[in-house]
């Protein structure tokens, strides 16, 4: 799997026929992307017994009827429904479902390269891992996702997590979707339906607390579309913070710089903004404060030159403000404090 570089090299063949493999996703309004996540699924040239087990949860667009269109007129595909709706309790079902023992995750946003199951198939058996995956590879089409993409791979953006901006083959705390084995799933409870966000980094947590692997392998590589409206972004990384912020209460080991980074980011410009203003009327000496703002914003717009330089034009104008949507919005969220459901 890798040399002493660290360099994935070519995964051994295993001998005999190739197990069978179910992979499995949950969605919900994913009008957009879901035919052809499943046609790229489906399109895999995996030699053994291979499904896709999709679970629906209630949607607001046609997903539920691309779904079931796709699955008569595909034998290998089987729908399932999730009235919760939520991610995890839609992953359990498909796992439950699923009539094989390698499973292998992707989600309506993947776009798979045709040899992507032979290929984490390999890995998992031949690691004897828990769970195997790679990196998360954005994908994008307009300029805004082309700068969301860019973010999304940068350590600048998303921090330095391996799965996002890549690194060398071994154990991880964590990586992208991954492929599993059934036992070890069942083993430790399958996904907490209780977290709406983080369940994948927090299963696997879950799956190295008892003893096992989790393996990352940079040639594993998953496209992924990126949102394509501020506001979907706004959403998405405000959600992820306050999730981050009940992992790390939940599990205290867990905090790193990393994550407390956003947060602490969030109340610096805030506090200097107030004194700015504050002194604008009546201390001039809390002007001062202005410069944590000031020095966020050139740092981010410096940052964004040297991650953007490949960018096009358009794209690349929208990088900072990408950047800074993604910070103070996780940092937000952060601060925000835990989201639950009923």
């Amino acid at each position: 799997m890798s040399d002493a570089s660290g360099v994935s090299g070519t995964v051994p063949e295993t001998s005999g026929p190739a197990p069978g493999v179910s992979v499995f996703l949950t969605v919900r309004n994913e009008e957009r992307d879901l035919a052809e996540a499943v046609e790229r699924i489906l399109a895999q040239d995996y030699a053994g017994p291979f499904e896709v087990v999709l679970a629906v949860g209630p949607s607001h667009d046609r997903t539920a009827e691309i779904a079931g269109k796709l699955a008569a007129e595909e034998p290998r595909l089987t729908v399932v429904d999730n009235p919760a709706g939520w991610t995890p309790a839609g992953l359990n079902a498909a796992i439950r479902a699923a009539r094989h023992d390698l499973l292998v995750r992707v989600d309506g946003h993947s776009h798979l390269e045709s040899g992507y199951v032979t290929q984490v198939v390999r890995v998992l058996l031949s690691s004897g891992a828990a769970n195997v995956g790679g990196i998360m590879v954005p994908e994008g089409r307009t300029a805004f996702e082309k700068a969301v993409a860019v973010a999304m791979s940068s350590p600048l953006g998303i921090g330095s997590a391996p799965f996002h901006t890549g690194g060398r083959a071994g154990p991880a705390d964590s990586v992208y979707l991954g492929a599993f084995r059934r036992d070890a799933l069942e083993a430790v409870g399958l996904y907490d339906e209780a977290y709406l966000r983080a369940q994948d980094w927090e299963l696997n947590y879950r799956l190295r607390q008892a003893g096992h692997t989790v393996w990352f392998d940079p040639a594993l590589r998953v496209g992924y579309r990126p949102r394509g409206t501020w506001r979907q972004l706004v959403t998405q990384f405000f959600r992820s913070g306050r999730w981050r912020n009940h992992v790390m209460r939940q599990y205290p080991d867990t905090a790193s710089v990393r994550y407390l980074a956003p947060p602490a980011a969030v109340c610096g410009i805030v506090a200097g903004l107030a004194a700015g203003v504050v002194g604008a009327f009546t201390t001039p000496w809390l002007l001062w404060g202005l410069a944590v703002p000031g020095a966020y914003v050139l740092g981010v717009v410096a940052g964004s030159l040297r991650e953007g330089r490949r960018l096009p034009l358009r794209a690349r104008a929208l990088l900072p403000g990408v950047l800074a949507v993604m910070h103070l919005s996780w940092g937000a969220g952060f601060l925000r404090g835990p989201e639950h459901h009923s």
